[in-house]
């Protein structure tokens, strides 16, 4: 199993769809070090079992789950959100 990431911050873009919307996720290490990665970076480290990240939600832990758009494509959700990724869109903008 991969080492789990908390993500706690994303970048998005202004498109309407919010399956579109995120770009980037990222966080902070144990040692204050930032992180960012592309949502298509993100979402090859999970399907090699590189990482497995995570949101905290009121004290909850959130895994992060890859979901297929009506068109195919791959985005990044938690298991708690139905069909958009609520729980991501939520976090602030990296810095």
């Amino acid at each position: 199993m991969g080492e789990a990431r908390q993500i706690q911050c994303i970048c998005r873009n202004n498109r309407y769809n919010p399956n579109y919307r995120i770009t980037h996720v990222g966080g902070i290490e144990a040692d204050g070090k930032r992180w960012k990665l592309t949502q298509r970076e993100a979402i090859q480290g999970i399907e090699t079992g590189k990482w497995r990240f995570y949101v905290s939600v009121d004290d909850q832990c959130n895994w992060i789950v890859i979901a297929f758009n009506t068109f195919g494509e791959l985005y990044l959700k938690t298991e708690n959100d139905v069909n958009e990724p609520n729980n991501l869109l939520n976090l602030p903008e990296c810095p």
